[in-house]
């Protein structure tokens, strides 16, 4: 089970542990986005920091119509504590956890600041 608080702008906030390519973890807060159908999003400053292997282009289309283009990259992240080998998607400025990393697992979210997050595996 994954827990999170819902913070003051109500936002669902986890705390996620993702993999150097040299097996140190670090620790991040990733928003849950249910609007997101990709695994998860990293910073670019972060995918540098982390050492993170390219894999390839992407492309997405906004809300606003507008085409994007990104950089994917491979990335370890304990999900659930196990580890998980996902893409992440270069962009953005704050992590975001989409519906591929929730595929399989419930999502409970008690929407009031201070609320509780729960990401639990589908029995």
């Amino acid at each position: 089970m994954i827990e999170g608080v819902v913070n003051a702008a109500h936002e669902a906030v986890v705390t996620l542990h993702v993999q150097e390519p040299q097996g140190r973890t670090r620790a991040i807060e990733a928003v849950v986005d249910t609007g997101y159908s990709g695994f998860l999003t990293l910073p670019t400053e972060l995918v540098t920091e982390l050492g993170l292997p390219f894999a390839y282009m992407g492309q997405a289309f906004l809300a606003n119509d507008a085409q994007v283009a990104f950089d994917v990259h491979y990335v370890t992240v304990l999900w659930d504590g196990q580890p998980r080998d996902i893409e992440a998607d270069a962009t953005g400025s704050t992590p975001l956890v989409g519906m591929l990393l929730l595929d399989n697992h419930d999502l409970s979210i008690q929407v009031r600041d201070g609320g509780r997050v729960v990401i639990q595996a589908k029995e």
